[in-house]
C-alpha cells in the first residue's frame, strides 16, 4: 500500500489523479500538510515513501522465505 501510496501522490503532482484519489492520496492530504519541512517537497517525500514501501516489502520477502 505505500509503494501505491507514493506512486499516485507523485503522479497527482505531475498530472491529475483520475482515480481511487481518496484512499490512494491519504499521504499527501493528511501527513504532508502538517508536516512544514516537506513543503517545497512534496514530490520526493512521495517517492520516498514509494521507495520506503518497495524495501519493506523487500525485507517482508527475504524474512519470509
Amino acid at each position: 500500500m505505500l509503494v501505491l501510496q507514493g506512486v499516485s501522490g507523485a503522479i497527482d503532482h505531475v498530472a491529475v489523479q483520475p482515480f481511487m484519489g481518496v484512499v490512494l492520496n491519504f499521504f499527501n492530504r493528511v501527513v504532508i500538510p502538517r508536516l512544514d519541512f516537506l513543503t517545497g517537497y512534496e514530490l520526493y517525500a512521495n517517492l520516498i515513501l514509494a521507495a520506503f514501501g518497495a524495501v519493506v516489502v523487500a525485507a517482508g520477502t527475504a524474512i519470509r522465505s
